[in-house]
């Protein structure tokens, strides 16, 4: 119901003269605007992170994936990893599902 009382306000204004309608068409740039710096830029520059790591991996790193399972890469391939998860278990996975890197520091 606002948004249609700020319709009918703008639509009000446009009627009064251009000036209405000019800062109405403003009002939606400066949210557009807003709305990329706060949620999509953000976002994005996060997303370049991820793909940075992801190509940076390499033999002997240990990582988790989606799924919550902690491994030491043993081979590297273009889309696929495998992770030795425990002494003779090594599984493969699709690189995206690798999510972040893990040390013996961070886990004290």
């Amino acid at each position: 119901m606002n948004l249609y009382v700020m319709l009918q306000a703008a639509g009000a204004n446009a009627a009064q003269g251009q000036g209405g309608s000019w800062s109405f068409m403003l009002m939606l740039v400066l949210i557009f605007v807003v709305m990329w710096l706060f949620m999509i830029r953000p976002q994005q520059k996060k997303q370049k992170e991820i793909d940075k790591f992801r190509a940076g991996l390499k033999k002997g790193d240990k990582v988790v994936t989606i799924g919550g399972i902690y491994g030491t890469v043993v081979e590297v391939k273009d889309k696929t990893l495998l992770l030795q998860v425990d002494t003779d278990v090594k599984i493969r996975v699709d690189k995206a599902s690798v999510v972040n890197d893990f040390s013996d520091t961070a886990n004290q």
